[in-house]
Formats: C-alpha cells, sequence, structure tokens
C-alpha cells in the first residue's frame, strides 16, 4: 500500500468528530482492535495529558525536556497543522511516509478482519485508527517513554487503553460540549477519567467546579497529587521580563527554581497561560526522575530509565520546545507584514491570545485579524472577545466539512463593536493576500481561530513545520 493510498483511505472514514458519539466513544472496541494486535499498548511506557486548553504545548515540552535528557522519546498529540505524520513522532521527527503507509496495512488488515469475523460491529474511527498505529509504531521502536496527548475528554478517548506512569490534567474550560457535557464540571469528569487507581496525576488549581471533581476523583481513586503550583512564577501586572523579543521572535524568560537549583527557563511558547503548561510539564518530568531513583533504591541496582533529568536537561528540552502554531512570530520581511499564528478556537483560548498580543506588543500595534473557526465551536463568544482588537477582520474558511463559513462568522459576529472593519476571503490564501495588503510592511497580520485556518495559512506562507 501506498503512503497516499494509506491517507486517503484514513481521509475517506471521516473527520475523528464526525462519528456519533457512540461509534466514536466505545474502549472496548479500542480494546478488541488492540488485543488482536497483541497489545501494542502494553509495550513501551507512558505519560497521559488530558485537559482542554494547553495539553499539547504541556505533552511537547514534556517530550522536549525528556529528550533533552537522553531519553528516547516518543509524542503523540492532535489534530495537525499540515501533514498527518505529525501527530506520531520519535524523537522529535514525524513518521515516515514508509512506515506509516506499512503500519496502516497493518492495523487496517486487523481491523476489517475483526469485522468480517464479527467480532468489530464496524471499522474503527479515523482517531481510534491513528491511536492504534501510533501505538503500534511505538512497540516497535520501543522508546524510553512516550508522551500520549488525549484527543478529546479523558475517560472514554481512544488514549485511554494505556498504564501511564502518570496523567496530567490541564486546564479545563467549556469546549466539545455535544461530547462532553455543557458545563465545567460535567467536562472535568470525563477529563479526570485519566487518573488511575492507585496512580499519580500532576495538575494545577482549577476551576472551583473542575477543581472539586477533580479533587474527588484523586480520592476515589486513592491516587497521589502532584501539584505543580511551585513551577508557576509569580507575575506582576503588566510586567515585560516575560514575554521579550528575541531575534525576531518572542519569547518567554525567567528564573526558576527547579529540583533544588535555579534554572533560566527560556521558552517559545509565550504568554501567561503558558507558564502553567510549563509549569505542568516541569512537575511531571521531575516526578518521573523521583519514580525513578526510588525503583533504582528498591532494586539495589542502576536503572537506566529517566534519572537523567536534571535541571539543565529541564532547561535545555524547554528551550529546544518546537510547538508550531502557538503564538508562532514570522517576522516582518521586504514587502511582507509581520505575522502572528496562533491557534484560539476557544473563549478561553482566545482570551488568552488577547493577553499574550497585549503583552507581547506593548506599543499598541495596529492588527489586521486572519480569522475562521468550525461551525461546533463558540463563534460568538470568540468573535466578541477577539474582533474588537483588531482594526480589520477577514473572515474565512479552511477547506474542511465542519468548517464555518465566512457568513455564518458575521452572524455570529453581529454584536461586535462597528467599528470593526470586516471583510471576506473565500479561501485562507486569498484571505492572506488581503490581509497582506491592508496591514502594509509594518503592520501586524495576526492569524488564528481553527488549527486548519493556522495550517492553511502555514503552507501558503510556505512555513514549515
Amino acid at each position: 500500500m501506498s503512503y497516499e493510498t494509506a491517507v486517503a483511505q484514513m481521509y475517506a472514514l471521516g473527520h475523528e468528530l464526525a462519528q456519533t458519539p457512540s461509534h466514536k466513544f466505545d474502549l472496548a472496541h479500542m480494546r478488541v482492535l488492540l488485543s488482536a494486535m497483541g497489545h501494542p499498548e502494553n509495550r513501551f511506557p507512558s505519560v497521559l495529558v488530558a485537559g482542554t486548553n494547553g495539553k499539547g504545548s504541556t505533552a511537547a515540552t514534556l517530550a522536549s525536556i525528556l529528550q533533552a535528557s537522553g531519553l528516547k522519546t516518543g509524542l503523540y498529540t492532535s489534530p495537525h497543522l499540515v501533514r498527518i505524520n505529525e501527530r506520531i513522532r520519535l524523537t522529535g521527527e514525524a513518521i515516515g511516509d514508509d512506515d506509516f503507509a506499512m503500519i496502516h496495512d497493518v492495523v487496517d488488515r486487523t481491523a476489517e478482519r475483526l469485522v468480517g469475523e464479527g467480532d468489530l460491529p464496524w471499522h474503527p474511527s479515523f482517531f481510534e485508527m491513528l491511536t492504534a498505529m501510533a501505538f503500534e509504531y511505538f512497540a516497535r521502536k520501543r522508546p524510553d517513554m512516550v508522551v500520549l496527548e488525549v484527543g478529546m475528554g479523558g475517560r472514554l478517548d481512544a488514549t485511554n487503553v494505556v498504564e501511564p506512569r502518570l496523567s496530567i490534567i490541564t486546564d479545563i474550560a467549556l469546549d466539545h460540549q455535544k461530547y462532553l457535557g455543557e458545563t465545567v464540571a460535567e467536562i472535568a469528569r470525563e477529563k479526570a477519567g485519566v487518573i488511575r487507581t492507585g496512580g499519580v496525576v500532576v495538575t494545577l488549581p482549577q476551576l472551583p467546579d473542575a477543581n472539586d471533581v477533580i479533587g474527588n476523583a484523586i480520592l476515589d481513586a486513592g491516587a497521589r497529587a502532584v501539584n505543580a503550583v511551585p513551577y508557576v512564577p509569580p507575575v506582576s501586572p503588566g510586567s515585560p521580563s516575560y514575554v521579550i523579543a528575541d531575534g525576531g521572535s518572542v519569547w518567554s524568560r525567567y528564573p526558576l527554581e527547579v529540583m533544588g537549583k535555579q534554572i533560566l527557563v527560556e521558552s517559545p511558547l509565550v504568554g501567561r497561560h503558558q507558564l502553567r503548561n510549563l509549569a505542568l510539564a516541569i512537575a511531571a518530568a521531575e516526578e518521573l526522575h523521583d519514580q525513578d531513583l526510588a525503583n533504582q533504591a528498591a532494586n539495589g541496582a542502576a536503572n537506566q530509565g529517566t534519572v537523567r533529568i536534571t535541571p539543565e536537561t529541564i532547561a535545555r528540552g524547554i528551550r529546544e520546545t518546537r510547538w508550531p502554531g502557538r503564538f508562532q512570530v514570522v517576522p516582518a520581511a521586504g514587502d511582507d507584514p509581520e505575522y502572528v499564528l496562533d491557534v484560539a478556537h476557544n473563549p478561553a483560548g482566545a482570551w488568552a491570545l488577547r493577553s499574550t498580543l497585549s503583552d507581547a506588543y506593548r506599543n499598541g500595534r495596529e492588527i489586521t485579524l486572519v480569522f475562521g473557526v468550525m461551525r461546533d465551536k463558540a463563534m460568538q463568544e470568540v468573535t466578541e472577545i477577539l474582533f474588537p482588537i483588531a482594526r480589520h477582520v477577514i473572515v474565512t474558511h479552511a477547506n474542511n466539512p465542519r468548517s464555518a463559513s465566512p457568513e455564518e462568522i458575521r452572524q455570529a459576529a453581529a454584536r461586535v463593536a462597528s467599528g470593526t472593519d470586516i471583510e471576506v476571503g473565500e479561501d485562507v490564501a486569498s484571505a492572506l493576500e488581503r490581509a497582506r495588503s491592508l496591514a502594509g510592511p509594518r503592520g501586524l497580520v495576526v492569524v488564528t481561530g481553527s488549527i486548519y485556518i493556522v495550517g492553511e495559512a502555514m503552507r501558503t506562507l510556505g512555513i514549515r513545520i
């Protein structure tokens, strides 16, 4: 099977949220598939990361720390910006086309056989297939650790079949209400499904309703909570020391005591919300280090696991983290304006982007906004947060059946202040061209909303992942 055929067959299954909830959310079916594959999910150690916002940033940072510590590290994330391969990475490199095609063939043949024999009622979904492929790939490559980002929710997500060394829960907010529940408490119950009996969970204080749910889940499971608060630096309002210009890009930089030693945190992931994600990754790395020290002491023998993590490798891993499309700055060049690309598809993400723009561009740069979003998102709330900060807004849509049309976005933004100039771009490329014309060489173009909008913008601008 060719790579192109494998990818086409994956997309023929439909988008990962296009299945009915009963088809997507059934771990029993996922376990049947993995059992027939010889349980690849049990052949590597893992960390499971759930949450609404920041789980990808946290997972990418933790994976980078582990890799900087000399560990062969896998990373599984979703969705992707440009190519599906981005979701499955080993030591920072995306799975190759040949491996993708070969492993897809293995998983697909297994699934077809199980359906034919009546062991599965239907073919696995897009996300179930891709998760099984990731497990098979990592099982073959034998990494020292794999960081797995939950796709959606937690309790019934396809990733939640592993027995992780620890679980991480990032910030919880309203999103995917159709699937997860209408309240923060209901959504938190789904996210808390990654907590294991007698396990370890790394988290931070949340909204009160989420705190109650997570706290009770930890108690009910007899789990141990690791609080990442010691690694969240105090930030005074308006402090310029946390967001600085560095070589044309924007970075976070601050001192922090880690494992009894002060390090300089330098992160390409900027914004005050990212301070919490960095804290979670640091706390998780230290917990993995401590677990292996305890195992080494108990076994009375040298252990070649995560004891290689040090304050220095934590600092280097943070500095070397690559998580594109999250407040990614493309400096102005020639007649092109400066671009900021950031995925902000729910109200919490929109507020985070607005706050980071305020911190990073204190001189009040005039903003031209390119925006598109999926129609199942909280369009009205997001537009009311972001549109007022822009002088010009170009609404557009991605090449995705779930994408809201520009007219739907304009209707959702009806209550936005009349001073905002809203235009329509028929596609992302034309929206970018219009934004470039409006902003001029000294302007600032912010591309945001859906990850698919940001991904198409990166392709159009020739930005490599």
